[in-house]
């Protein structure tokens, strides 16, 4: 079957007073923004593509003025036509584009799209799945590179518990490699998060200090879920409290901690190991 190309009318912004130009730094700049609307913005060509493959819906293209008539739009362009999708194209001159995107005239595209579901209702599960459980992670920056080992892993679902931070930050897309697109990501509390976990019979490991096993000698081949904390206070006693092992990682140095997002990795490879 032939695919139509489907854009609708090709607009052209050359001034950054414009209208669309000012929302779009004010959903970059405002979390708040983002939640009202119920929309975010992606930066970058190979994000917004991980976007579309992954279901996002997207409202609204904005293409660089200079890479829009080079041989790279035959990517874009066929993309579009392959996902068979009906998407407002805006053209936008070179230094407006600059002012709007995170990395100026290499991300040629900007897209305004809107958010998923992210409650635990929508979560779709597996026979013995891997969850990432996120107490309070309050960096754009760790939790966008916890999200590119999660996708490398291929974990069940990253379910975050209390966050401090909005997952369509731009600094989250951005430090993720647009791996937020590819990911299940659960928001809720601690309290329903265990009450999922306890239903479908998840064992708990929690990353702590305390009466702590290394982190080989647990068995992570049935269904698991690792909770990882802060790094400034670390898990909450209510993880601890209800895990059914607290692991740690041992450490050589003087040093008793690693950056979450290296934590996150060391753990979660083991579990993969063990699965084989």
């Amino acid at each position: 079957m032939k695919i139509i190309f489907h854009f609708c009318k090709v607009k052209e912004i050359s001034s950054s007073a414009n209208p669309l130009i000012k929302k779009i730094v004010h959903l970059q700049e405002k979390s708040r923004a983002r939640k009202e609307e119920n929309i975010f913005v992606i930066d970058g060509w190979k994000e917004t593509k991980m976007a579309l493959e992954n279901g996002f819906s997207i409202e609204t293209i904005l293409c660089q003025q200079s890479a829009y008539h080079t041989s790279w739009s035959e990517e874009f362009k066929n993309t579009i036509a392959r996902l068979s999708l009906n998407i407002e194209n805006v053209i936008v001159a070179d230094d407006v584009f600059d002012k709007i995107s995170y990395r100026g005239n290499t991300s040629k595209v900007l897209a305004i799209a809107q958010q998923k579901s992210h409650q635990l209702s929508s979560l779709k599960t597996e026979k013995n799945p891997v969850f990432l459980i996120l107490d309070g992670i309050e960096k754009p920056g760790n939790l966008g590179a916890i999200l590119r080992i999660a996708d490398a892993t291929d974990i069940t679902a990253i379910i975050c518990c209390d966050t401090k931070t909005d997952i369509y930050n731009p600094n989250v897309i951005r430090s993720s490699v647009g791996c937020v697109f590819t990911q299940q990501i659960i928001i809720c509390n601690k309290e329903e998060a265990l009450q999922f976990l306890e239903n479908n019979k998840v064992n708990i490991f929690t990353t702590s200090l305390k009466a702590a096993q290394n982190y080989l000698h647990s068995d992570y081949k049935q269904a698991s879920a690792f909770v990882f904390g802060t790094e400034a206070t670390g898990v909450d006693t209510f993880w601890e409290n209800h895990s059914r092992q607290n692991i740690i990682i041992p450490m050589r140095g003087q040093n008793d901690s690693l950056n979450v997002s290296n934590t996150v990795a060391i753990v979660l490879f083991e579990a993969l190991r063990q699965r084989g």
